[in-house]
């Protein structure tokens, strides 16, 4: 079998391009297909994010919700963008220096007609290594119109540790 074999398109009819308007989008198997190419492509999407570092602003690239993570001498701050959730459908947790953000983002409806859909259900959940000690009892979560702000006091020890340095010229 070759790889020609696999494409749709590439079978017994040359390299003929399908159309825009397909009556293939009926056909269960290039519907899987097509879907577990998507799900692969959400879960490559998350290696391309990297770890927080010093500096003012740094956003995570890829996965669900959208976080960015402003570090101060002072304070961490995270953002998230969830829009469509309740604060009761959001878990704020720290552990061991990690933030994670968990919840579950249901459907409005249950239409059996749907063909197409690129909105994000179901749960999710997010790990923010933080790396500084903080003071935990002084946490604050807040939630407004779709954004979750979480402010992570640091101690004065990790205050203490940042060094400045002086650029000669």
């Amino acid at each position: 079998m070759s790889v020609r074999d696999l494409i749709p398109w590439g079978r017994n009819n040359g390299n003929q391009v399908p159309s825009l308007l397909r009556d293939d989008d009926r056909d269960p198997f290039l519907s899987l297909h097509r879907e577990v190419n998507r799900l692969f492509d959400d879960v490559f999407r998350g290696f391309s994010s990297g770890l927080p570092s010093f500096g003012n602003a740094v956003t995570f690239g890829g996965g669900w919700p959208s976080v960015e993570v402003s570090d101060t001498e002072k304070e961490i701050k995270v953002t998230a963008e969830v829009p469509g959730l309740d604060e009761k459908d959001i878990e704020v947790l720290l552990n061991d220096g990690v933030l994670t953000l968990k919840g579950e983002k249901r459907s409005e409806s249950e239409d059996k007609n749907r063909q197409f859909s690129e909105r994000y259900y179901g749960r999710f959940e997010r790990r923010i290594p933080l790396g500084v000690e903080l003071k935990e009892d002084q946490v604050d979560a807040t939630f407004r119109s779709g954004v979750l702000t979480v402010t992570l006091p640091k101690t004065e020890k990790a205050q203490s540790q940042v060094k400045r340095i002086a650029i000669k010229s």
